[in-house]
């Protein structure tokens, strides 16, 4: 069976290009590290810590316990904070960003 498209040449196998990264947005303006700590103590750490930045700025908590990933957001949406995203980090576990609104 032959489908329509284009035809696939055979110098052609060259690996695809990675898609491109997600915008990182802006850095963070603190960084607490919560790395090898359980839950809630990164909750703990980013309301302790969440007034030392503007309003406006990015918090980023770092985490590798796997509630951080359900209770980070559920602090935000509770404490009116905005969520703004998570991503992977290479050593393992998540980096959260938090943009403080109040």
């Amino acid at each position: 069976m032959r489908f329509r498209g284009r035809a696939r040449s055979a110098g052609s196998n060259a690996p695809a290009a990675p898609p491109p990264a997600e915008p990182a947005g802006p850095p963070p303006a603190l960084v607490i590290d919560a790395l090898g700590r359980k839950c809630p103590i990164p909750i703990i750490m980013l309301a302790d810590r969440i007034r030392e930045v503007p309003v406006g700025e990015v918090i980023a908590v770092l985490a590798d316990d796997a509630a951080a990933r359900t209770d980070v957001p559920a602090w935000c949406r509770m404490k009116s904070q905005d969520f703004v995203r998570e991503e992977t980090l290479p050593q393992g576990g998540w980096g959260f960003h938090i943009r403080r609104t109040y």
